[in-house]
């Protein structure tokens, strides 16, 4: 599929690299391999855009750019983080030295290759040929997941990691993420496992991590990274984890500080600009968060790595500076971003938000006055999530500030504070949304307190001896608030008492359903797929609009 239809004299290439003469070598190396088109460009960021916007089948790649804080390898781990390079194209890293730091680096992110320079044009095609081989040999495996059969794209990773088959290292880890995305993590984590007894890995540690974070257990990835960083304390990917476990636990500060080391290391990517920018935002330091989203919206407000979400928050940032000009920046950016989405619900939110807060800066207040009623009104549907709530009320915010409050702000905010009180620190980051208001505040930061005392008063029954009326407490508690943790915690009963409990084929069929719509989508973070860390992709060709979770973070083998 990926190869006996595409020989090498129909394929493309691409060459990046900032030297004339050496980019000029280059071209004519694949020329004279039989590439059918090469194209060329100097800078690695005019290159992400090219490769947003167009397939290659090879790409060849300096490592370090003279003039330019944005590596070859950066690039490369944002290209595999969003998802953007397809899996059959050939990547293959140039550099002038080898230390083991880099090697190790290139290893981690999926490189096909590494080849030293001054290279010669046959050791530049035996890279390319090898690479080639080795997507051929795993190309069962990508053409089920390509079908969307998971299962046996399963089966046959762990197939070719137990009989040690060629790139049974690969196959492993593509095994392991499509066990995280079925949410088999005892599996995933058994398999991690395995790796790093057969041959101790950085990415097999990170994933134990992984499936810790996916576990419910923050506390304990947090440990597994912190020993993984003691022995390669740049390994940039494991503070993308670590700053989401933080985040979990509400530790804002220690996430914080984590993001800023991600972002120090590699300071040209676009998606860990944002995290960074986003966290220090919402958690009281906006000059900071605004220094960050701003230059992030500098690099690439159109690439594909770019969240819209940031424009909001500049906007929110322009407003309160009187920015008329950059106010209406934002807007108009944000609405060119809703009108050629693929899937323009979010984006047409945003761009709401954003309108919205221009109005009020223009005491047009019937518009912001519009939104809000809007937003307010799907508190409980389906598809309103955490980002939705923290920009409403940071819209109501300001509009309470200008003595044009929304009628039932106070009933919206009681609402907020139940629906996604699921944990301490998603009640804390509603209240920083807040802050300022302190009544508000209040309730928002009290939102989990008060699920965990209707989820406490639901489980005395079952202590009682009458599980079926824990279930359907809580499930009462569950239809009035939405909220998922009182619906995870049905589920749970429910599976434990199932054969205690009359009806409760019916109850499954029930408590399924209102996981399946009410499941708690994350805060972005500057990242589209709401986590953060990169990985193999499990697509042939460009991402899609609508990403599969774990799938998303597939990165590097």
């Amino acid at each position: 599929m990926f190869f006996e239809d595409n020989p090498l004299h129909e394929s493309q290439a691409l060459v990046i690299e900032g030297n004339a003469q050496a980019r000029s070598i280059i071209v004519s190396q694949l020329r004279e391999l039989g590439v059918g088109t090469v194209a060329q460009c100097a800078r690695a960021h005019d290159a992400r855009r090219k490769l947003e916007a167009q397939r290659y089948d090879v790409v060849i790649c300096e490592q370090q750019f003279d003039r330019e804080s944005y590596s070859g390898q950066e690039l490369l781990d944002d290209l595999r983080r969003n998802q953007i390079l397809p899996f059959y194209t050939v990547f293959i890293m140039l550099t002038a030295e080898a230390t083991y730091s880099k090697v190790a680096e290139a290893a981690e992110s999926a490189l096909d290759a590494y080849l030293l320079k001054p290279h010669t044009g046959a050791r530049l095609g035996e890279r390319i040929f090898a690479a080639r081989a080795r997507k051929r040999a795993l190309q069962d495996i990508f053409e089920a997941i390509d079908t969307q059969d998971f299962e046996r794209a399963t089966s046959l990773c762990l197939a070719r990691f137990e009989t040690r088959k060629d790139y049974w290292l690969y196959a492993a880890r593509i095994g392991a993420e499509l066990l995280l995305r079925e949410g088999r993590i005892e599996e995933a984590r058994e398999l991690y496992q395995a790796v790093i007894e057969a041959k101790t890995l950085p990415w097999a540690r990170l994933g134990v991590a992984r499936t810790q974070l996916e576990g419910g257990q923050p506390a304990k990835a947090v440990s597994t990274i912190e020993s993984l960083l003691i022995d390669d304390d740049a390994f940039a990917d494991a503070y993308d984890v670590m700053g989401r476990a933080q985040f979990e636990l509400g530790q804002f500060d220690q996430a914080l500080s984590t993001y800023a080391m991600a972002t120090r290391l590699t300071p040209g990517s676009i998606s860990r600009l944002l995290k960074h920018g986003m966290l220090a935002f919402f958690s009281g330091d906006r000059a900071e968060g605004v220094e960050h989203l701003d230059r992030a919206a500098r690099m690439g407000v159109d690439s594909k790595l770019f969240d819209p979400q940031a424009l909001v928050l500049l906007a929110f940032a322009r407003y309160d500076n009187n920015d008329t000009r950059g106010l209406q920046r934002c807007v108009e950016s944000l609405a060119r971003i809703a009108d050629r989405s693929f899937e323009p619900e979010r984006p047409r939110r945003l761009h709401l938000v954003a309108n919205a807060i221009n109005g009020l800066h223009n005491k047009i207040n019937a518009v912001a006055l519009d939104a809000a009623a809007e937003l307010m009104g799907q508190v409980l549907a389906a598809e309103f999530d955490v980002e939705t709530s923290c920009n409403l009320i940071s819209l109501m915010l300001r509009m309470v500030d200008r003595g044009v409050t929304p009628p039932d702000a106070d009933a919206a905010i009681d609402a907020i504070a139940l629906r996604f009180g699921t944990s301490r620190a998603m009640s804390e980051l509603l209240a920083c949304a807040a802050r300022g208001h302190n009544t508000w505040e209040e309730v928002l930061r009290n939102g989990h307190a008060t699920i965990l005392k209707l989820s406490e008063a639901a489980m005395r029954r079952s202590l009682k001896g009458d599980p079926a009326g824990t279930v359907e407490q809580l499930l009462a508690e569950a239809d009035r608030t939405r909220n998922a943790k009182l619906i995870e915690s049905a589920h749970q009963v429910l599976n434990r008492y199932a054969d205690r409990i009359p009806g409760a084929d019916a109850l499954h069929l029930r408590v399924d359903a209102m996981r399946d719509t009410y499941r708690l989508r994350p805060l972005r973070l500057g990242d589209q797929t709401g986590h953060g860390v990169g990985g193999i992709p499990l697509s042939g060709g460009f991402k899609t609009p609508q990403r599969d979770g774990l799938l998303d973070e597939l990165k590097a083998a």
